[in-house]
């Protein structure tokens, strides 16, 4: 991977070709038995790494979750928990 001076993105959609998930220290564990669908976590998601297939949440997609673990904080029936990354 060649890296721009500054790290400046010179092409739209490049975040797609590199992985970000080696960032994280922790990871964010979702139960599916405990969701109620309200999408609060898909919204707040900044890297955008939670999926939503035909109105319904899917798995997080750990290439680009970072670990912010926003999703657990704004979980209201605490459906997703934090686990430590084990690298």
């Amino acid at each position: 991977m060649k890296i721009t001076i500054g790290a400046v993105v010179t092409e739209p959609g490049s975040t797609v070709k590199n992985k970000t998930s080696g960032w994280r220290s922790f990871k964010p564990v979702w139960d599916v038995k405990k969701c109620t669908q309200c999408g609060l976590c898909g919204m707040y998601c900044p890297d955008m790494s939670i999926p939503t297939i035909k109105g319904k949440r899917s798995e997080t997609d750990l290439d680009y979750c970072k670990g912010c673990l926003i999703c657990v904080q704004v979980c209201p029936v605490k459906a997703i928990t934090a686990e430590k990354e084990e690298k």
